[in-house]
């Protein structure tokens, strides 16, 4: 499907297609008023579409945002990779990593919506892969280094691959319960549960 339609958008006016423009404009609303406050009908409407072209295109309001989400998702993994300094020590990078991942989240309102618990309890079950795994880029990154440091004898060899990403979901899970945490704890506990569970992670300097 190639059809074009005339868009008015942020004050610009140009041709696109019906996709490029449902998802344009899915994705300024999702920014201004949230996944929830949106409905199917104010992205048609936006687009210069009917609602039942909406269809044609996406199966529902979810999988819109899915595509909007991921593709913002994968932009933020390929900022990161190119302001990282991978040489870093594992402390200090995963430190940073979730650091400059949690910041960019917290100024992108597409992503920060992820982290609001009510919202991911009901989008999760779609942003599955078909064998269950997340398809989060900046997870897939943090898997990715995980793994290098594996096959460079970094990781202690009873640690089980399987359990890699568990500790990427438990650090997030508990930046999302910060709040019960307290906030004025927060930034130190989580600095002391990084460098715990990276320094548990790997061998010690002399058996690497």
């Amino acid at each position: 499907m190639n059809e074009k339609i005339f868009i008015h958008q942020k004050g610009k006016e140009r041709d696109v297609d019906i996709k490029t423009a449902i998802f344009d404009c899915g994705k300024e609303l999702f920014s201004a008023k949230g996944f929830k406050k949106t409905n199917i009908k104010e992205i048609a409407e936006k687009a210069g579409i009917g609602v039942g072209t909406f269809y044609n295109y996406y199966a529902s309001k979810e999988q819109l945002f899915i595509e909007i989400y991921k593709k913002e998702n994968e932009k933020l993994k390929h900022r990161l990779i190119e302001t990282l300094d991978l040489t870093q020590e594992p402390v200090q990078l995963v430190g940073r990593l979730l650091r400059e991942n949690q910041e960019a989240i917290q100024a992108n309102p597409i992503l920060k919506e992820w982290y609001n618990r009510d919202f991911y309890k009901e989008l999760e079950k779609h942003y599955r892969d078909e064998d269950g795994r997340s398809m989060d880029s900046v997870r897939e990154f943090f898997l990715e280094l995980l793994r290098s440091w594996k096959r460079q004898g970094m990781l202690r060899d009873d640690i089980d691959e399987e359990l890699l990403p568990v500790f990427f979901d438990s650090l997030v899970c508990i930046d999302m319960h910060k709040e019960e945490i307290g906030i004025e704890h927060f930034p130190k506990v989580m600095q002391y549960l990084i460098e715990f569970i990276i320094n548990g992670l790997t061998k010690p300097k002399h058996q690497q």
